[in-house]
């Protein structure tokens, strides 16, 4: 899949026939990155206007870890939009992601109290809630789409920063198609020029309303929030907002939609996880880095440098890898194989350096309770591979539409009217 040449007319080198968001590269994204990262894990494209694509576990890390060369900052290099992928896509402003330290320092200080386990530790009860109630809407009929099930990251999303409940199908759907769905596409542009501006202006009603009123929600939280002394804006509140809808949809439904196809296939370690829980959370560590169900992040370089070799221009784009360098055999032993007790367990799939992903554990929380109430309550599921769907774009998220599946039926543990984690079930299993 990649093609190497010497060098380009600008001084470029080494340079590669490669596309990251190509059908090409959507194939197997496994092996497109075995071979680029075998010749050169650090190398240019000129796709997308050109860029550079770090592969390797050490260039990946030393440039996540740079951020005074390798910029996350919105900037006009390489077009308008998100900052932190290639091809730009039209989103807002994301705080804090879009910004660099030591700005972002004061940012991430706000965000941090909501996500720390602590406060994660706190949302238990929402979350094995939701898994409950979407897992009893189908497991009396013994057949389901199990991508059904997987939406249960967008509502917990969406309740716990106190948006409407019932716009939380289209808050997901919205938020995937801009990073799933082909540009151009009917889905993407649905997205992009109809729910995003609608979904804005609910959002932005809920940020004044929470102003006025404050509840019991992060969004209160952080329209009461201050940054340099100062009561931070509506406009600042929803580039936040707007970020934590944008992790909370995406990534951890492509984490358990990855998973739940491959312990299909692989019914010992299924067998292994419903006799030994105590296992899960390793292995949640080891699903991470085998799928990075975020593939990896755009930076920008801010000076003419010289990184690895490879001469880079002030205002070169650069996608870090997290897929690649989590299957870097210079640092994992038999990347290619699951192995759901190694440890230790040094993924990229949640980002390193001052970015990495704040709601990490949050992510972990709703994996474990996803891939352990499946496990348990759908222990014999039997996935239809024949009529399997992949994600059409996998540049940024990887993962499946559609997973139609068959198991034994079984009871609801809910009523029916359940409305609240106060109606959830003493006992799971």
């Amino acid at each position: 899949m990649t093609e190497t040449a010497s060098t380009t007319p600008t001084g470029r080198c080494p340079v590669v026939h490669f596309d990251h968001n190509s059908a090409e590269h959507a194939e197997d994204p496994v092996a497109s990155y075995r071979k680029l990262r075998a010749e050169a894990p650090v190398a240019w494209s000129d796709a997308h206007g050109g860029y550079w694509i770090l592969s390797g576990y050490k260039p990946v890390f030393e440039a996540s870890r740079d951020d005074d060369t390798f910029s996350s900052e919105r900037n006009s290099h390489g077009g308008e939009g998100l900052s932190v992928v290639i091809p730009k896509t039209p989103a807002p402003f994301h705080i804090p992601i879009e910004i660099d330290p030591p700005e972002f320092r004061k940012w991430r200080k706000l965000i941090n109290p909501i996500t720390a386990p602590a406060a994660i530790a706190r949302m238990e009860q929402i979350v094995k809630f939701y898994v409950t109630k979407f897992i009893d809407d189908i497991i009396e009929t013994g057949h389901a789409d199990m991508t059904s099930v997987i939406g249960v990251p967008a509502i917990v999303t969406v309740d716990w920063l106190g948006l409407p409940i019932e716009h939380w199908e289209r808050y997901a759907s919205a938020f995937h198609a801009l990073l799933i769905a082909v540009p151009g596409t009917e889905e993407f542009d649905q997205a992009v020029k109809v729910d995003l501006p609608y979904l804005e202006e609910v959002t932005r009603g809920i940020i004044a309303e929470r102003r006025a009123d404050p509840r019991d929600d992060i969004i209160s939280y952080l329209v009461g929030c201050e940054v340099d002394e100062r009561a931070v804006t509506d406009d600042e509140v929803f580039a936040m907002v707007d970020l934590l809808l944008s992790g909370g949809v995406g990534t951890t439904a492509s984490l358990v939609s990855n998973t739940v196809v491959w312990l299909h296939e692989h019914q010992d370690v299924r067998q292994d996880l419903l006799d030994h829980p105590e296992k899960m959370d390793r292995a949640i560590e080891e699903f991470l880095r085998f799928f990075s169900p975020t593939q990896g992040l755009a930076r920008t370089v801010t000076q003419d440098t010289e990184f690895m070799g490879c001469p880079m221009k002030q205002g070169d784009r650069v996608l870090l890898s997290w897929a690649s360098a989590n299957r870097d055999p210079e640092l994992f032993e038999a990347p290619d194989d699951l192995d759901i007790e190694r440890w230790p367990n040094r993924h990229t799939a949640f980002g390193i350096g001052v970015h990495r992903c704040a709601g990490a554990h949050l992510g972990r929380a709703m994996a474990k309770e996803l891939l352990t109430q499946i496990i348990h309550r759908m222990s014999d599921y039997e996935v239809d591979r024949s009529q399997l769907v992949r994600y059409p774009h996998q540049g940024t998220n990887n993962g499946w539409t559609s997973i139609p599946a068959t198991f034994t039926p079984g009871p609801r543990l809910l009523p029916a009217d359940a409305t609240s984690p106060a109606d959830l079930a003493t006992e799971l299993h």
